[in-house]
């Protein structure tokens, strides 16, 4: 299930799952992930502090003073496959999107360099269903793909000061959502009036890895009433 499972400093532990980006790879991920954390006496004992998942690696950092890497590597070797519980946590989410001018600042930029219209773009983009590999540059900001082929688009050579939050935007073969003002270097297509992140619940994150997502296209008049009702 590992490819290598080695130290990264006196405090931390990065379990290699392989270099490729793909469901399968990350599914093991998160579902180490999810096992580590569901044994809270096994994880207590062993001084382990955070696991922090991506794409294909998952980075374990522990207590030094409560035990060595040693130990942590011989417990993260001995989870079998076989007990990991990820198939049945992916939660399906329909999340409404304007694409609005307004809010889809580079449509007509990905229209021209991919030589495909907008109605095209927003049709590729509804049909999708993403896939949360990871969270990460923000708190809620989910890392989500695989988009088609036909709207593989670069990063921005110049990225902006300020990306406004909720907006939902693409890059290569990702998909991710700001969920707060920030400056960013993705292509903007469009708006969510969800809020990604409330840091007064429980489960502050609307998205977590393993998540599925579908986008549901909204007229600007509806996204300005969802949204004012969510401000409520």
């Amino acid at each position: 299930m590992f490819e290598k499972i080695y130290n990264i400093s006196d405090q931390g532990i990065i379990c290699d799952f392989g270099s490729e980006i793909n469901k399968e790879i990350n599914a093991k991920v998160i579902g180490v992930f999810n096992y580590i954390n569901k044994n809270l006496k096994v994880k207590k004992d062993l001084g382990i502090i955070n696991c922090i998942p991506s794409y294909n690696k998952l980075v374990i950092q522990y207590d030094l003073s409560l035990v060595s890497s040693v130990s942590i590597i011989k417990y993260i070797s001995s989870i079998k496959e076989k007990y990991l519980t990820y198939l049945n946590n992916q939660k399906k989410f329909e999340i409404p999107i304007c694409y609005d001018t307004e809010y889809g600042l580079d449509l007509d930029s990905i229209s021209k360099q991919n030589k495909i219209c907008i109605e095209e773009i927003i049709h590729l983009h509804n049909e999708t269903i993403f896939y949360v590999y990871m969270m990460g540059f923000l708190p809620g900001f989910p890392f989500m793909g695989d988009l088609t082929k036909k709207l593989f688009t670069s990063r921005l050579k110049t990225p902006r000061v300020l990306v406004p939050a909720k907006s939902v935007a693409v890059v290569e073969k990702f998909c991710a959502i700001y969920p707060f003002d920030s400056p960013g270097g993705w292509n903007i297509i469009g708006k969510t009036p969800c809020k990604l992140f409330e840091k007064n619940k429980k489960n502050p994150s609307l998205l977590n890895p393993g998540a599925q997502i579908k986008f549901k296209s909204i007229s600007k008049k509806v996204f300005l009433e969802l949204e004012s009702k969510n401000n409520e």
